[in-house]
């Protein structure tokens, strides 16, 4: 059975997921994931049972490489057209 993660490999992964939702072109998308990944480990933040810690920091990995691929494909389609919470206004 796999030891439950340390507080350095959690918040590597946190930090991991937060980077990724910045290379969404989307500001939509990029915000959603954002939200996601501050919410979810909000949720988890008072697991103190090894094996659910365990549990939830595999599935934040796996949202991890969901992420990255998801990335990947909405940068060959980004819109042409910025949101309107992207365009700077003097």
């Amino acid at each position: 059975m796999a030891s439950a993660p340390t507080r350095s490999e959690v918040l590597s992964l946190f930090r991991s997921l937060l980077r990724t939702a910045r290379e969404f072109t989307d500001y939509n998308i990029r915000e959603y994931a954002k939200r996601r990944a501050i919410d979810a480990f909000r949720q988890n933040r008072q697991l103190t049972d090894p094996a659910e810690a365990t549990a939830a920091f595999a599935e934040g990995k796996s949202q991890l490489g969901v992420a990255k691929r998801q990335a990947v494909v909405y940068s060959l389609y980004s819109p042409r057209v910025k949101s309107v919470m992207e365009i700077n206004h003097p």
